[in-house]
């Protein structure tokens, strides 16, 4: 656990098993507030990687100063072949909404940046929906926005 300093304090470190229900919990409010419907099935499996040694996703939770979580991240390594590098790929970021604004989130970006240096990654990039403003607002203050446009395509099982 690292402790981050501030007008209010805060630990992040990766969950344990105590932290699941929890975790759940923040996991959906995550979902919800990205309108994508997520199983009890998904979850488990979230979960099963995340508290996996040997699994590429991890997990960091913030905690207030009762030790209470009250916001998560995901990340993994991503391999970057022109820069000839590792960085992190931050996948889900998420404060409750009671803590937004209370530098909980701040804790968190400490957390991965701290990773992100012992692990040698050259940055750490994220994706977020374009009307995600008051996120934008804080990424705007820690990172620099690309001018990369994202992609999905779809894959069906055995078709084209």
């Amino acid at each position: 656990m690292t402790r981050f300093g501030g007008m209010s304090s805060f630990t992040v470190g990766p969950p344990g098993p105590e932290d699941h229900a929890r975790w759940r919990e923040l996991y959906r409010g995550y979902a919800d507030f990205y309108q994508e419907p997520v199983t009890d099935e998904q979850l488990d499996r979230v979960w099963s990687w995340i508290t996996d040694p040997d699994h590429d996703v991890k997990a960091l939770l913030v905690r207030d100063a009762t030790g209470a979580p009250v916001g998560l991240a995901h990340y993994r390594p991503y391999f970057r072949p022109l820069a000839a590098a590792v960085a992190g790929h931050l996948d889900d970021l998420f404060v409750e909404p009671d803590a937004r604004g209370t530098g909980a989130v701040d804790a968190l970006f400490d957390g991965l940046r701290t990773i992100a240096r012992q692990r040698g990654w050259s940055k750490i990039r994220w994706i977020t929906a374009d009307d995600n403003h008051r996120a934008r607002g804080k990424y705007d203050q820690v990172a620099e926005r690309t001018m990369w446009v994202i992609y999905d395509m779809p894959v069906s099982p055995g078709g084209s």
